[in-house]
C-alpha cells in the first residue's frame, strides 16, 4: 500500500521551498517596517498643562479629559479641522492636505454622534471640538506603486496576503481639543501615528498613510468624548450601528455632519487594496479648516 505525498497528505498543495522562503522574508522585513512620526505641538490647545501619555508603542498620544464636565454637555459642535503650515508645507497639493483634515473632521463628526447631538452652529453647543493637523509624513508614491505591484505579483504566488514593502512609509500628528461654552478645556489629546508595512495598504500619493490614519485620529479622540475616559484602556467595543452605516457610505445620524460629505465606503476600500490615491474615491470637502495659531 503506498502512501500519500507529504505534499498532499493535508488534502491541500503546499507551498514550495522557495514560496516559503519568499513569504518568510516579505513578512520579516514588514514587521519591521513603522514609520516614526513624533508628538507635535501646534500651540494650538487653551492648555498643555495635565496631559498623560499612553505610552503607546504603535500610537502615541498625551491626553486629558474631565468627565464631569463633559456628562453635563448636550450639544456638540464640529470646526472644520485646520491644517497648520508645518504640515501643510510638506505636502505639494493643497487638495490633499485638505483631504486628510476633511477625514478627521468627518471621524470626529460620526463618532460623537453616539453620545451628542451634532449642532451645526457653535453658539448652539455646550462643547466645540476643534483639531489641528500638525505634520504629514509624505507617502513615497513612487515606492507605493512599487510595493503595490510587488504585493499584487506575489500574492499570485503565496496563498496569504503579502505586506507592502517597508520603505517610504508616511505618518500623521494631530492635535484638538473640546471646549465648554465659557472657553474652559474640557478635553485634550495631542497624537502621533506612523503608517505600518502590515496594516497600512500602499496607496499612489503623498497623502496615502496620512490618509488611511485619519480616522482613527478621530475615532479616538470622539470615543474619549464619549466615555469621559482614556481610549486606550479597555476591550474594544463593536461600533455603533450609526458608525457601521456611516463608514459604508450611509447618511450620518445627524445632518450637520452633512458638510463634511460621506464616506466613500466599500469604494474606497476596494481602491485601497490596489494602490489608487484616495483622491479618485473620496470627493473633495466642501469646507475647509483655516489656520488660526
Amino acid at each position: 500500500m503506498s502512501l500519500p505525498h507529504p505534499a498532499h497528505a493535508s488534502g491541500r498543495r503546499l507551498c514550495s521551498p522557495a514560496t516559503s522562503a519568499l513569504l518568510s522574508c516579505l513578512i520579516a522585513s514588514a514587521a519591521a517596517g513603522c514609520a516614526a512620526v513624533p508628538l507635535e505641538e501646534a500651540h494650538t490647545l487653551v492648555s498643555y498643562d495635565g496631559l498623560t501619555s499612553n505610552n503607546g508603542k504603535i500610537t502615541k498620544a498625551k491626553l486629558k479629559v474631565d468627565q464631569k464636565d463633559l456628562a453635563a454637555a448636550k450639544t456638540i459642535y464640529i470646526q472644520p479641522t485646520a491644517v497648520s503650515p508645518k504640515a501643510g508645507s510638506s505636502i505639494k497639493k493643497p487638495s490633499e492636505s485638505a483631504l486628510v483634515a476633511n477625514v478627521i473632521s468627518r471621524a470626529l463628526c460620526v463618532g460623537v454622534s453616539d453620545r451628542f447631538q451634532v449642532v451645526d452652529r457653535r453658539e448652539n453647543a455646550d462643547v466645540v471640538v476643534h483639531a489641528t493637523i500638525t505634520r504629514i509624513v509624505p507617502t513615497n508614491a513612487g515606492m507605493a506603486g512599487v510595493s503595490t505591484a510587488t504585493s499584487l505579483g506575489a500574492s499570485l504566488v503565496v496563498p496569504v496576503p503579502v505586506p507592502r514593502l517597508p520603505l517610504g512609509l508616511g505618518g500623521l500628528a494631530v492635535e484638538a481639543e473640546a471646549t465648554a461654552r465659557d472657553g474652559r478645556q474640557v478635553a485634550a489629546m495631542v497624537w502621533a501615528k506612523g503608517a505600518n508595512a502590515i496594516t497600512t495598504s500602499a496607496r499612489v500619493s503623498q497623502v496615502g498613510d496620512a490618509y488611511s490614519l485619519a480616522s482613527g485620529f478621530g475615532s479616538d479622540f470622539s470615543k474619549m468624548l464619549v466615555t469621559g475616559k482614556t481610549p486606550y484602556k479597555g476591550l474594544p467595543k463593536f461600533p455603533s450601528a450609526q458608525k457601521i452605516k456611516s463608514s459604508l457610505g450611509g447618511r450620518p445620524k445627524y445632518p450637520a455632519c452633512e458638510r463634511f460629505g460621506r464616506s466613500p465606503g466599500v469604494k474606497d476600500f476596494a481602491a485601497s487594496q490596489i494602490g489608487l490615491p484616495p483622491s479618485w474615491t473620496d470627493k473633495q470637502p466642501a469646507v475647509l479648516g483655516q489656520w488660526s495659531p
